[in-house]
């Protein structure tokens, strides 16, 4: 093999991982520093666009079974097609949404503490955008109408159990969600 040498200092947690790695894989620590840089520069956006991003979560959703990843274009077909001929969405798409909603708000009651963690985690899972404008106030945009109304709705009946209550200012494509004390 021809190529550049590189000397490397490495703190402790990198020590540790290489180790780990090392005897894990059984490759040799310039082996695994290879394939580590190759890695990096194959999924540098990723890396480098959110450093508040764990992608150890993103695995950890899609291998438990629970989540799936699935294209923003299909995920709005759908919402598209559970509206009536009348322009509503489907009765019985909002009950079982609605369903999901009621489990997901038990589980949130545990796992949230505030609007801001919710909106978060639902920025994470890219189903919208937040900032925060003051301290309990947020903007949060919406990729489409559709996707609007649906997150909206559920945002509203998975906070019925957080200890706040959600006031809400819709715009056309823009929401302000305000935390106000129970």
């Amino acid at each position: 093999m021809t190529g550049d040498r590189v000397t490397v200092s490495l703190d402790d947690d990198a020590s540790a991982a290489l180790e780990t790695l090392t005897d894990r894989t059984e490759d040799g620590h310039s082996e695994l520093v290879r394939q580590a840089l190759t890695f990096y520069a194959a999924n540098f956006e990723a890396a480098t666009a959110n450093r508040e991003i764990d992608l150890g979560v993103y695995y950890r959703m899609l291998a438990g079974g629970e989540h799936v990843l699935l294209d923003v274009d299909f995920l709005h077909c759908f919402l598209d097609f559970v509206e009536t001929d009348a322009g509503d969405p489907d009765p019985d798409f909002l009950a079982s949404a609605d369903r999901v909603s009621e489990y997901h708000a038990s589980e949130y009651e545990k796992r949230f503490s505030s609007l801001g963690d919710l909106l978060d985690w639902l920025s994470f899972c890219g189903f919208l955008t937040v900032r925060t404008t003051d301290d309990d106030t947020y903007h949060v945009v919406f990729p489409t109408e559709s996707m609007k109304w649906f997150m909206l709705r559920f945002i509203e009946r998975t906070t019925t159990a957080l200890d706040f209550e959600l006031e809400v200012d819709e715009g056309v494509s823009k929401v302000l969600l305000t935390e106000r004390a129970a």
